[in-house]
């Protein structure tokens, strides 16, 4: 999941990189559509993977960053002189969210409370700390320790 998290993210910065670039340089709206479309695609890709596909994405401070994000965009096409100030804005918005602390990502506004459910990026390293290590290092270790119980008998 790793993996696709970060191939997303790549892909996400460099369609957006080339969608504010064009319109800071006057580039055709016809021209930047395939940057947009890249952009949405990837953006929408990456909130799946970040949510594990649930709810509770959605009311957090990470989820609302991004419904905030979303927000933003869709004023562009009514605010078209302001479009630079308001792609710019959506870039600073993702870098602090990015970078903000877990205490703020992870808050539901819903639940007034932290929560860690385990998904999106360091997801694997907050369950392993809440409930020791992950699933699979518990198989290895009961497999070893029936492959030396086989070979006593």
């Amino acid at each position: 999941m790793r993996t696709l998290n970060i191939a997303l993210r790549t892909a996400h910065i460099g369609a957006m990189a080339f969608l504010l670039g064009g319109h800071a340089f006057d580039v055709s709206p016809e021209r930047l559509q395939v940057s947009l479309w890249v952009t949405i695609g990837t953006g929408v890709a990456l909130g799946a993977v970040e949510s594990g596909l649930r709810l509770l994405w959605l009311h957090q401070g990470r989820g609302l960053l991004t419904l905030g994000k979303l927000a933003l965009l869709c004023l562009v096409p009514l605010a078209w002189e302001y479009r630079i100030p308001i792609l710019l804005l959506v870039v600073i918005i993702a870098s602090v969210g990015s970078h903000m602390s877990g205490r703020f990502r992870y808050y539901s506004i819903v639940y007034r409370r932290v929560i860690h459910d385990g998904y999106g990026p360091g997801g694997k390293k907050i369950r392993e700390a809440e409930v020791g290590p992950g699933i699979g290092a518990r198989r290895e270790a009961e497999a070893d320790v029936e492959t030396s119980v086989q070979t006593q008998r």
